[in-house]
């Protein structure tokens, strides 16, 4: 399964520890990421304001003995990966969470958004917008010594245009000059890409691209390492150097234990100098993250931001609590391959008939709000402009399905030609999961819609499902988005089977074919205005979470794009 709703799927992942897909989350949360604002449609409650500013632990003389020993590392919860460690590969989000620490990106983005060097020192772009130059930095090595140089990039280019990758990220946005060519066995490499010396390359657009910086400037491999056997049509060898990444950032991987852990030590090479706590890791097994919190296992975590939550956390007295809202948005894959699914007027009656304020907001206390468009609230894109909210209303989705032929049968469930009106879905073990099947059963019941949950005791085996195509409905998220094409990339690159609208496609490609962004607003929103009409898969909300960390920790910031990602080489412990 690729990693969903991103162009630049490589600098979002590696650039924060973010939340790829998921299948809701309910009190703790496993992961962490970042975002916006506090409403979403006409009729969104405002996300809670009861931790507006950061807590400070009260007396961390009463931290756990488990976590006073701990000298020399920070331990953060995780949801278990997959093992695909590699950038561009990854299984999973979560995948990327590992690897944001292995692997650093060429460039990467400020506070606002805005790209900012990162293994490059800087960059030069042509008058045409079509020519950019990177300038890589004097001090960039891999985690095995070796110096990182024009080449990598260029090798690392090169093989995301390969006929055999299959991972997630879409170079072919960027249209570089001979990359098509190169894909079909037309050419040996690609025209567009120049090593101009050792730290110095070039690569030349077919036409201007407004995400062509950050997509290209993302994470870059090792040819010497991941290139020593690649052979064009042959990537297979790659999944072999998973579980040993050779990368750049600011710690190498020192094991995987599946279902437990991912150990992390610090290295010694990363650009930035070593970072100041030896180990980080990663804990994966299934729990009590509360439990985990109270007993100091584990240093760092996130929880829905309810009030029950930030009571509880402000009672415990070595904390810091810091809130944060994240830049993605929360959604309900549809089985587009199934008849009764490809009906947009099916699609929208099951909109207007699943009281997501109840679920996705009154559930948390407010701590989230409906969505309805494929973009986080913070985004410069963000509109509530020709958009239908769909707000809970049983007696259209009646009329609707009415009107589409679906008709009550005897045991009132609706029927058309033969078939009964039935969702399989699939969700993973939450609290979160738990309120939305007892919403959404008494609400599709209400309209003639049979029901039939099945609930997965991690992700991982979720995925595996919806690979096989056995289900109706699955709930996942986006990872963090930078820019408003990562929202809508799902529905133009053929992630989300049975759907192929040509004017998504014109539209999403007009989006990128211009850097004004009063430009790209207007493109944006008739996009968005168009998929929320069509509905190929059913937003439902954006959420903020709050961090809970050990107040130990010294040096810990969060970025609105980038999540704890820029500060984590900086974190200490007191």
């Amino acid at each position: 399964m690729r990693v969903k709703g991103l162009s630049v799927a490589s600098l979002i992942i590696s650039s924060a520890i973010v939340l790829s897909a998921c299948a809701g989350g309910g009190g703790a949360e496993t992961t962490t990421a970042g975002s916006g604002t506090t409403n979403s449609g006409t009729q969104a409650t405002p996300v809670s304001a009861a931790l507006d500013a950061p807590f400070q632990a009260t007396d961390l003389n009463q931290l756990p003995e488990t976590a006073k020993k701990r000298t020399d590392t920070v331990i953060v919860g995780l949801t278990d990966p997959s093992g695909a460690f590699t950038p561009y590969f990854h299984q999973s989000g979560y995948d990327g969470n590992v690897a944001s620490l292995l692997f650093a990106s060429l460039v990467t983005v400020d506070e606002k958004g805005l790209p900012v060097p990162d293994l490059a020192e800087s960059w030069d772009v042509s008058d045409d917008q079509r020519t950019y130059t990177f300038h890589l930095r004097k001090d960039s090595k891999f985690s095995d010594g070796s110096a990182l140089t024009a080449d990598d990039i260029a090798f690392t280019w090169t093989i995301l245009h390969d006929k055999s990758y299959d991972g997630g990220f879409d170079i072919f946005s960027t249209k570089v000059k001979g990359g098509k060519a190169y894909t079909e066995g037309k050419a040996d490499h690609i025209e567009g890409i120049k090593v101009i010396d050792p730290l110095t390359i070039s690569v030349t657009l077919e036409q201007p691209n407004a995400t062509a910086l950050l997509t290209l400037g993302s994470e870059v491999l090792s040819k010497a390492y991941y290139g020593k056997d690649y052979q064009f049509g042959k990537l297979e060898y790659i999944k072999n150097l998973h579980a040993t990444p050779v990368g750049n950032g600011p710690y190498k991987l020192e094991k995987f234990i599946p279902g437990q852990e991912v150990r992390f030590v610090a290295n010694e090479f990363y650009y930035k100098g070593k970072p100041k706590t030896e180990h980080f890791i990663y804990k994966t097994s299934e729990g009590d993250t509360w439990q985990f919190i109270e007993t100091g296992e584990l240093d760092f975590t996130s929880f829905t931001a309810t009030q029950e939550n930030i009571d509880k956390l402000k009672n415990i007295p070595y904390l810091n609590l810091l809130p944060y809202t994240p830049s993605t948005y929360g959604y309900l894959q549809l089985n587009l391959e199934h008849e009764q699914l490809q009906e947009k007027e099916v699609r929208q009656a099951i909109t207007y008939g699943l009281d997501r304020q109840s679920i996705y907001v009154d559930a948390n206390q407010g701590a989230g709000a409906v969505a309805n468009i494929p973009t986080s609230p913070i985004s410069w894109s963000y509109t509530e402009e020709g958009i239908n909210p769909y707000a809970y209303d049983p007696d259209k989705a009646n009329q609707l399905l009415d009107d589409a032929g679906w008709v009550p049968g005897a045991d009132g469930i609706r029927e058309k030609n033969g078939k009964k009106l039935s969702l399989h879905f699939l969700g993973t073990k939450s609290p979160a999961t738990d309120i939305f099947i007892a919403v959404a059963k008494e609400n599709f019941e209400a309209i003639g819609v049979q029901f039939q949950p099945e609930v997965f005791a991690d992700f991982n085996s979720l995925v595996s499902k919806v690979e096989g195509g056995d289900y109706d409905v699955a709930s996942f998220s986006t990872p963090m988005l930078t820019d408003p094409s990562d929202g809508v990339l799902q529905f133009v690159d053929g992630e989300l089977k049975g759907y192929d609208n040509p004017k998504v496609k014109e539209l999403y490609n007009k989006g990128l074919a211009t850097t004004d962004i009063e430009e790209r607003k207007a493109v944006y929103k008739e996009l968005y205005q168009l998929l929320n009409d069509e509905l190929p898969v059913i937003f439902t909300s954006y959420k903020k979470t709050v961090y809970a960390y050990n107040g130990r920790i010294d040096g810990l910031s969060v970025s609105p794009y980038r999540g704890i990602a820029t500060s984590l080489p900086e974190w200490s412990l007191k």
